[in-house]
């Protein structure tokens, strides 16, 4: 019976493999053929870049209070709430209009984006409930969370934190309107503290210092990923374009309340985590407005 059970891991592990293979030549033939795409395999990538130098501290030093990190997580919630709204749903709303679907009026351009933003925050719901994973401080969370090792459960929650990110600059690239380039650089800026934070995490949590640096860094390997996925999918209509704007702002909203904040609470810090979320929207809505 074991022997089956292995034989039948094995045969999904092989398939798995295939449709990765599979996706990456996709991937790269969309890349090649469209260069918007090409410019937001390039904006992701710079923004797991900037993930990557984030955990760099961690090879040196471990050093980080609570307050600190706590205050970089409020600071990425106010870069990725300004970028949910200057940089997503006002040009969404702009598109939707623009393109005229459902007559192209105000009501009917705010319920597109509304119920696209109400899809992208039930995509997450949805990964949240199925996807195990684990939060820093809450602890786990999903189906099967007890057959998983506890390494894996930080990795899946990364990847859920950045895959919304690789969205939205994917799907900003993709609008000749939509300012990609604001985007991708307020996400990197706020990706620096992030991959810092993670990188601590995990060495607080009691893994390896060289462990936590490469799971911090390939954590921001999702984003580019995202950015052609979001780019690659928008760019076959425009009529996609509102619609991709509205759901890469609801994943990146979900991620907002769900995650960062709550967790960026919990310890007490509240007034430093409010002040690095202001200061983080506030930055994110100048990039915004200087490069848009």
């Amino acid at each position: 019976m074991r022997r089956e059970t292995q034989g039948r891991y094995w045969v999904l592990w092989a398939l798995a493999c295939l449709l990765a293979v599979w996706l990456a030549v996709e991937l790269w033939l969309a890349v090649r053929s469209s260069p918007m795409v090409l410019r937001a395999l390039m904006g992701g990538s710079v923004a797991a870049l900037a993930t990557a130098l984030g955990t760099l501290p961690v090879l040196f030093s471990q050093n980080l209070s609570q307050r600190v990190q706590d205050t970089m997580s409020g600071f990425g919630a106010g870069v990725m709430l300004a970028a949910s709204a200057f940089s997503l749903i006002i040009p969404g709303l702009a598109a939707a209009r623009t393109t005229g679907i459902f007559g192209g009026g105000p009501w009917a351009a705010g319920g597109v984006i509304a119920t696209a933003i109400l899809l992208g925050g039930a995509m997450l719901l949805l990964i949240d409930r199925v996807l195990p994973h684990e939060h820093f401080i809450k602890g786990r969370e999903g189906h099967s969370a007890r057959a998983m090792r506890r390494a894996w459960f930080f990795v899946f929650a990364i990847a859920l934190h950045n895959l919304p990110e690789g969205l939205a600059i994917g799907v900003g690239y993709a609008g000749g309107n939509v300012s990609g380039d604001a985007l991708a650089t307020g996400i990197a800026i706020q990706d620096v503290p992030e991959g810092l934070v993670v990188a601590v995490a995990l060495l607080g949590a009691g893994y390896r210092r060289a462990f936590a640096v490469s799971i911090g860094m390939a954590s921001g390997l999702v984003e580019p990923i995202g950015a052609v996925l979001g780019a690659a999918i928008v760019s076959y209509s425009a009529l996609l374009l509102p619609w991709g704007l509205g759901f890469a702002a609801g994943a990146m909203l979900f991620v907002i309340s769900h995650e960062i904040i709550p967790e960026s609470h919990r310890k007490g810090h509240e007034a430093y985590a409010t002040g690095g979320l202001m200061i983080g929207f506030v930055l994110m809505m100048l990039l915004d407005t200087a490069l848009g």
